[in-house]
């Protein structure tokens, strides 16, 4: 893991594409701002997490078959 610093109003650039931007400060909360392409998802954690139980929630309906269960929890490759 990469921790890296920011102060209002800098940046960081990922893979070239991606930039993130530290709009805001205020005590213990940051707002980011991100400039992405259209063709990448960007969402909160516990958004993607929700998601993936509700993946799980239905696999499980669908079969008790653990190899489908265990391809939910494979990451996804780049």
């Amino acid at each position: 893991m990469l921790v890296i610093g920011r102060k209002k109003n800098e940046a960081l650039l990922i893979d070239g594409r991606i930039e993130v931007i530290v709009a805001e400060i205020t005590g213990e909360r940051v707002r980011l701002a991100i400039n992405a392409p259209k063709d990448v998802v960007v969402l909160r954690r516990e958004l993607y997490e929700a998601g993936n139980l509700n993946l799980l929630a239905s696999k499980q309906a669908e079969t008790a078959d653990l190899r489908d269960l265990a391809a939910v929890f494979q990451p996804k490759k780049p």
